[in-house]
């Protein structure tokens, strides 16, 4: 299978898909799939661009919601993480992934889907260490703080993520790992890059978070943007870190040393080396990340994957049963509260609390018997009405407000078939606000006339299906805990660059491709009283 990896997308869909024609023209191949590194800008109509966290001057349409709207449809399958330039507001709606247009599907927050038997695992957002430990507290319309925040990586993500055993053949990212610039061409990087130096040097380029990922899945793939540049590396991994493959062993079973695997014990204890052995490979991390989409940039790679044969000739996109049983037992964990708070751990005293939640063979059953099939429906429905050219021509001097939240009905449907909470629901309900009402707009082709910033007015002329539910009654939401021991130390691991044209950084064994110009359903959340936990602990701590 064909995969096109393509940097920050910018919202330039249309020169992302007629750069992959060419190719296609070109090289007389067919791309299967297109994997999106962030930046996306999934932006309906100007309501949503106004919660990009970017200057006026900045907020461009681009061409997604001729893609939302049905004007044109996605040639190929695209799957996307964000970054921390997005219509947040929209991705909120989606949490745990979901489709935002037609053959155009979102990650969420975090997530593992499988494309024809690949493994394809990302994370959404960038680093800041001020806001890691927090939960999701934001919902729009955003102040100018929570507009930022709401795309800054949580604990949660990544905590979720290294619970995953076996093998993941594709990992994306918008950030890169702190440190992989030591696995590369780092003298080049930093020709082409030279204030990059002092967050080297003070091990501030990337992020730690990533890091740590990068070490516990060992993906064989590792996509990233963000710094506007191509850069290549390969991370090789020490066995000691490889990950356990048989979900539910609740010990490690990476690999032994080298020494105990290269030995024999003889009886009388004494150690002789194993003769005609070969060497266990080191396990390998190829990791690229990419420029942004721009003329004469490097925004784009193709890469060729050994896959499932579709006899049908139809990718096959499907949920990874593990990653819905750790979304299902770790959600007790979710919190949506603007303070820090703490995940398990193994060292936590005396007190007996699951910390390791690879699924057991029992809970991937369970996740088999609440899903008929593991495939990704696509059950995708606009919500919003979408930008109009001729009428909204000078948004860009027009004063806009956000629009309010809106509930998903995908991300509905998901949470009540697997029995959890939609944190957009939970941040709302805990400020003290009500839920929205869910409408979903049937009729892509139909003349849409409606105020963009009062969408609980009527739209007519259209077919919409509103599914009213009474507001569940306001809950107090126990969810506070103690402040942490240790201050978190804000890494500055993220820079904003300026724009320039770089060269190109040659991808170790990928083909690389130079680029020229050119009925809604309404539930209920399944809202439950979150405990205070490992209280006790943190107390003992600051007694100490």
């Amino acid at each position: 299978m064909k995969i096109a990896i393509e940097g920050c997308a910018h919202g330039e869909l249309e020169r992302i898909y007629e750069t992959i024609e060419g190719i296609e023209k070109e090289q007389n191949i067919k791309i299967d799939l297109l994997l999106c590194c962030g930046d996306f800008q999934s932006t309906r109509n100007v309501a949503d661009l106004q919660t990009m966290a970017v200057p006026r001057k900045y907020m461009d349409m681009c061409t997604f919601y001729k893609y939302y709207s049905g004007e044109l449809v996605a040639p190929i399958l695209t799957i996307f993480i964000g970054g921390n330039h997005e219509a947040s507001n929209y991705l909120q709606e989606l949490p745990y992934g979901g489709w935002v247009a037609p053959n155009i599907y979102y990650l969420g927050y975090a997530g593992v889907v499988r494309v024809n038997g690949i493994r394809i695992a990302g994370i959404s957002g960038i680093y800041k260490g001020h806001d890691f430990l927090r939960g999701h507290h934001e919902f729009p319309p955003y102040t100018d703080k929570t507009c930022r925040s709401v795309y800054h990586v949580r604990q949660l993500e990544v905590f979720r993520l290294k619970q995953l055993s076996g093998k993941v053949d594709i990992f994306m990212s918008h950030d890169w790992p702190r440190g992989i610039q030591e696995y590369g061409n780092k003298a080049q990087l930093l020709r082409f890059k030279p204030h990059f130096t002092e967050d080297i040097e003070s091990g501030q380029l990337g992020s730690r978070p990533l890091e740590e990922l990068l070490k516990a899945l060992q993906p064989t793939y590792w996509f990233a943007a963000h710094l506007h540049c191509k850069f290549a590396a390969l991370v090789p991994h020490t066995r000691n870190h490889i990950k356990r493959n048989n979900p539910g062993d609740e010990s490690s079973s990476s690999s032994s040393s080298s020494e105990s695997e290269n030995e024999n014990e003889d009886n009388d204890g004494s150690r002789t080396a194993r003769q005609n052995v070969p060497a266990t490979p080191v396990p390998v991390t190829k990791f690229l990340a990419l420029d942004k989409c721009l003329p004469r940039r490097r925004f784009l790679q193709v890469l060729d994957m050994p896959s499932n044969d579709n006899s049908e000739g139809k990718l096959s996109l499907e949920y990874d049963a593990e990653w819905l049983s750790i979304l299902r037992t770790t959600n007790h964990l979710i919190s949506v509260k603007d303070n820090n708070y703490y995940l398990p751990g193994k060292k936590a005293g005396a007190i007996e609390e699951r910390c390791n939640f690879t699924p057991t063979d029992e809970e991937l059953e369970h996740i088999r018997a609440k899903f008929e099939s593991l495939s990704v429906p696509e059950n995708f429905c606009r919500t919003v009405p979408p930008f109009d050219p001729d009428e909204d021509y000078n948004y860009k001097q027009t004063h806009i407000e956000q629009a309010n939240p809106l509930l998903n009905p995908q991300s509905n449907e998901f949470c009540s078939i697997l029995g959890i909470d939609d944190p957009l629901c939970l941040a709302m309900l805990a400020s003290g606000k009500d839920l929205p009402q869910t409408a979903s707009l049937l009729d892509s082709s139909a003349d849409i006339k409606s105020d963009q910033g009062n969408l609980e007015q009527s739209i007519e002329d259209v077919p919409t299906i509103v599914q009213h539910v009474a507001t569940p009654p306001k809950r107090k939401l126990n969810m506070s805990l103690p402040a942490p021991v240790v201050a978190v130390e804000p890494d500055k691991n993220v820079i904003e660059l300026p724009d320039e044209v770089d060269e190109e950084l040659a991808m170790p064994t990928i083909e690389d491709s130079k680029v020229e110009e050119t009925p809604a359903i309404r539930t209920s959340p399944n809202i439950k009283k979150l405990k205070r936990r490992n209280q006790s602990i943190y107390q003992a701590e600051e007694d100490d």
